[in-house]
């Protein structure tokens, strides 16, 4: 049969007979009740001010927003992984580890009191070591699990080490407590604590250097690698947004947050021009996400972040659930690069400009000398790298092109500031959330070091250097020996 009269068809899911195990129907049901449930919180804390109290737990517009984010997800990863996971002899075991994680991630978001959340921390690092490490007899998936596990281990340490400190300071035990007695507690133990707690940040997001874990974690099931780059990298950012009075207390701390989040930006958008393989492009493509999380974070822009991470939590979960349509044989060149072009440049400036404009606009950012001003660079810098890949892909006829990126870029990006604003509105009222930067003479400087070295990349100027090639192959190198042989060394049938 020709490839032209071939039909892709897709099994239909698997209907559990007597003898077969009904543990990822009904947990699969159980998440998406819990969305359901989720969006009810989240309707009645569109009508409420004050946070709702539950003992060690707090609900309040952060809480409701990351529980349907997190629901959604994990609703769309359990339905993907009955038919993924069809057949596994460990079906059970893995449908209970994502129903777990779900359930401890969403305690996170809601825990108050230190221990509950130093709990919940710990045990969604080690239930997604455990996810990375599922496929049994693998040498190469036990060891990124190992990997992973130790580096989740060192991340719960130093947030510890931070909770501990901020408790013998402040003599508050939740984290809403510590909020309103940090002002008072001595410096010195809250620059401590707020290093600790961007120490752990960093581990968990797989900043620079801590991004070996996330790249050696492809031994992960499709549906776990989702969960992970959707939802569990997220978790820097809602660490810094739960402890933003601690961190904002010094300037000289936002600024460390700003340079470590922009290097792993562009470190990571480096680190993805030398990879080969679809899932390796994608987990250095999360480690240049997170750095610009983060970075949106130490700007002071907390609502950013949190959008920031939603949006790319969806898109990511669909690229690692797609992941295999993406594998094909053609020809190299088939689908390869054009160039810009002096209509496509303009076509790529104009929409550039117009989406930070738009953005600004709607937004209220960059209209004044502050930090606004910085993000709305960010977002500049970001819709011109879209609309460039997509002047650039000589797949699709030039006048198609230079239509569609104005046409769908600008709308897009509206939503995307609608959206933003409506996640600042419910972040309202939490303690330091809502407070601009200044802009420094220092911050800057780092913006435009930052415009300069996102230019050297689009342009591709850094190819010219083979040391520069050499280092970012080697620093992209997951461990070696989760590295991938052989076929038979992971099939578990």
């Amino acid at each position: 049969m020709h490839d032209q009269e071939r039909r892709t068809s897709v099994g239909s899911l698997p209907t559990p007979t007597s003898d077969e195990s009904r543990v990822p129907t009904v947990l699969t049901r159980l998440v998406w009740l819990a969305l359901a449930a989720s969006a009810v919180v989240f309707g009645l804390r569109l009508r409420s001010g004050d946070p709702w109290t539950f003992g060690p737990v707090a609900i309040d517009g952060l809480t409701a927003v990351l529980w349907v984010a997190i629901a959604f997800l994990s609703g769309i990863v359990h339905s993907y992984s009955r038919r993924y996971m069809a057949g596994s002899r460990r079906v059970d075991r893995f449908f209970g580890r994502l129903s777990a994680f779900t359930l401890v991630a969403m305690c996170l978001v809601a825990a108050d009191h230190v221990v509950l959340f130093w709990a919940a921390w710990l045990a969604m690092g080690l239930l997604m070591a455990d996810l990375i490490g599922h496929v049994e007899g693998w040498n190469g998936a036990r060891t990124a699990a190992s990997l992973a596990r130790r580096y989740f281990l060192a991340s719960s340490a130093s947030l510890g080490v931070g909770l501990v400190t901020l408790r013998w300071a402040t003599g508050a035990t939740t984290v809403s407590g510590i909020a309103a007695a940090v002002d008072a507690a001595p410096t010195a133990a809250v620059l401590l604590a707020a290093g600790a707690v961007l120490l752990a940040a960093m581990m968990q997001s797989a900043l620079l250097p801590f991004h070996t874990w996330l790249l050696s974690s492809m031994t992960a099931p499709t549906p776990a690698s989702a969960l992970m780059h959707a939802g569990f990298v997220n978790a820097g950012g809602i660490l810094l947004v739960r402890f933003a009075p601690v961190v904002t207390v010094d300037p000289g701390t936002m600024l460390a947050i700003t340079a470590v989040g922009a290097a792993s930006a562009l470190l990571g958008k480096l680190l993805k021009t030398v990879q080969t393989d679809v899932k390796g492009r994608l987990g250095c493509s999360t480690v240049g996400q997170m750095g610009f999380m983060i970075m949106q974070a130490g700007l002071g822009f907390f609502a950013a972040a949190i959008t920031h991470l939603v949006l790319h939590g969806f898109y990511k979960a669909y690229q690692f659930l797609s992941s295999g349509g993406r594998v094909a044989r053609e020809r190299p060149t088939k689908h390869a690069a054009g160039s810009t072009g002096p209509a496509g440049a303009a076509v790529v400036l104009g929409t550039g400009l117009a989406g930070g404009a738009l953005f600004a606009a709607l937004t209220g950012k960059g209209t004044a000398l502050d930090g606004g001003l910085l993000l709305t660079l960010l977002v500049t810098l970001t819709v011109l790298q879209a609309a460039r890949t997509v002047v650039t892909d000589a797949a699709v006829p030039p006048t198609v092109r230079y239509a569609a990126v104005p046409i769908v870029t600008v709308p897009a990006l509206a939503v995307y500031a609608v959206l933003y604003r409506a996640i600042e509105g419910l972040l309202t009222g939490l303690p330091a959330v809502g407070d601009p930067m200044a802009l420094p003479t220092i911050h800057g400087v780092l913006a435009a070091a930052f415009v300069v070295a996102y230019l050297a990349v689009e342009t591709g100027v850094y190819r010219h250097s083979e040391r520069l090639y050499v280092a970012l192959v080697n620093a992209s190198r997951p461990a070696s020996d989760t590295l991938l042989t052989s076929p038979e060394e992971y099939n578990e049938y």
